[in-house]
């Protein structure tokens, strides 16, 4: 997913069975990038879903929103899904890209939720020394959930509400993207459903 210096070969592309674009080729243009910038970039999203709870005493139904995360494969905590992008695609479409080959999901980007800064000691390199890292967020609403998927054996994915996710965050940075990011956006722009659904939105599960 990332540290690749080489500039090895012209991607070649093809489908697996589960519609999976997958490349054997290095990503393009990757050690000049890091040579002028300095540090790398990433996308990351921050996918999530509904899951309806009846309340007792025949309350209407309520949404309880819930992201998804991954095991990181170097220490505790969990993540969101990540990657670097390829110079024939967008930013964009890296991002539903590696959200399906790291946690097997489908889905639609919802919202640019900004840009946060990070060094990482696994990407400190003769080009990128101090391991400085930009991630450009997403939110991705989840549309499709696969039984299988290329980073099966090596990831584990978990549903969590915000403050369950929050007290997993693997980083700090992660959850002021979690927080101040996507908590925000949703707050702003999705509230504007309940006009249109019976139902609440709540970001933790009622007791």
């Amino acid at each position: 997913m990332g540290g690749i210096l080489a500039i090895l070969s012209v991607p070649t592309r093809k489908w697996n069975q589960d519609g999976v674009k997958t490349s054997k080729s290095i990503h393009i243009g990757r050690k000049k990038e890091r040579e002028k910038k300095g540090r790398k970039d990433e996308e990351k999203c921050i996918p999530f879903k509904y899951r309806k709870r009846d309340e007792s005493c025949g309350s209407k139904p309520k949404k309880i929103i819930e992201v998804l995360m991954i095991n990181s494969q170097s220490g505790p905590g969990l993540l969101f899904p990540k990657g670097g992008w390829e110079n024939d695609e967008t930013v964009e479409e890296a991002a539903v890209r590696e959200a399906l080959e790291e946690a097997g999901i489908r889905g639609n980007i919802m919202e640019f939720l900004g840009f946060y800064y990070f060094k990482s000691k696994s990407h400190q390199d003769e080009f990128c020394p101090d391991g400085l890292c930009k991630a450009a967020m997403f939110a991705m609403h989840v549309t499709e959930e696969l039984g299988s998927w290329p980073e099966q054996s090596m990831r584990q994915r978990r549903w969590l509400t915000i403050p369950e996710a929050l007290e997993q965050c693997r980083h700090p940075w992660m959850q002021v993207a979690l927080l101040e990011g996507f908590s925000k956006w949703h707050a702003n722009t999705m509230m504007s459903s309940e006009e249109d659904d019976p139902g609440t939105i709540s970001s933790t599960p009622a007791r």
